[in-house]
């Protein structure tokens, strides 16, 4: 089905190549790719951010560092003067009052100085820190959007898993249904193909309710394809549906679903070809379709 994409809005994928219906491929084949271009830009994109951010982040620390250092270096300065202005208190006893009161009004200023500038050191540290932080963010948003980026730009090409043959899902175009093809638009979740193992086909039968008594699961069935009469398939009965559901002739009568296994296998035996069943000789079975 068409991939659902991480961290994007439900946008329409174009399938750009596509196995033909009714091919067989084997495990590793190609099986539908869609376009993969706004998910490689996409990528392209993210990853720029996430080099431009990364490289901010590292000019941010670089210029801290510097600012730290100046702060540091003022802060030293200040520190120093202080000192001295303490040296310069304890000649109260040797200078005049006038030289003290000058001392005395030295050392407050000082003082004050480098308290103010603890705080502006502190202040500047945080400011950086929390720019830091905002540019770490933005980064590491970036991040988690190239990394869905590049996991989409994987899911643009779905490969077999394991060998069958191609079944082509069909879809509304306009008032038209019509099969999936190369150049159509899909929105995500919609079933584009199927693969089938041929040689493991079943048929999805119907059978009356007066018919149920005859009917046992394990009973041996003859299958018909209505499109090649000739082709008889030996099968076996392997679910019968404990529920039934209403008939299309009369609401009062009841259908239950029968599922019958064919046996072997033929190049015109394909998925939904229309089939007959037969669970005794010569007797009238259900009808079906192959799947």
């Amino acid at each position: 089905m068409v991939p659902r994409l991480a961290g994007q809005t439900a946008n329409a994928l174009v399938v750009t190549r596509m196995a033909a219906p009714g091919s067989t491929v084997a495990p590793g084949d190609l099986l539908i790719e869609f376009d993969p271009q706004d998910q490689q830009r996409n990528a392209m994109d993210r990853r720029a951010e996430v080099v431009d951010l990364e490289g901010q982040i590292q000019k941010k620390n670089a210029d801290l560092a510097i600012q730290h250092a100046g702060d540091e270096t003022a802060l030293k300065t200040a520190e120093d003067d202080l000192e001295r202005a303490k040296l310069d208190l304890r000649k109260a006893d040797f200078i005049s009052p006038i030289e003290g009161e000058k001392n005395q009004l030295a050392f407050e200023q000082d003082t004050a100085k480098v308290a103010q500038l603890k705080d502006v050191e502190t202040l500047h540290d945080k400011a950086g820190a929390a720019d830091v932080k905002v540019l770490e963010i933005q980064r590491d948003r970036s991040g988690q959007a190239l990394a869905h980026a590049e996991e989409n730009a994987k899911h643009m090409s779905v490969y077999a898993e394991f060998g069958g043959v191609v079944v082509i899902k069909t879809m509304w175009k306009g008032n038209t249904l019509a099969e999936i093809q190369v150049g159509d638009s899909l929105r995500p979740g919609l079933p584009v193909l199927s693969i089938v193992d041929p040689s493991m086909m079943q048929v999805r039968a119907t059978v009356n309710q007066a018919d149920l008594e005859f009917v046992r699961t394990g009973q041996a069935a003859k299958i018909r394809l209505d499109a090649y009469p000739d082709l008889v398939f030996d099968g076996r009965v392997e679910l019968l549906a404990p529920l039934g559901v209403t008939s299309g002739m009369t609401p009062s009568v009841r259908d239950f679903t029968v599922i019958v296994s064919v046996h072997g296998t033929h190049p015109r035996l394909m998925p939904d070809l229309t089939a007959s069943v037969d669970l005794t000789p010569g007797g009238p079975g259900p009808g079906g379709e192959v799947r």
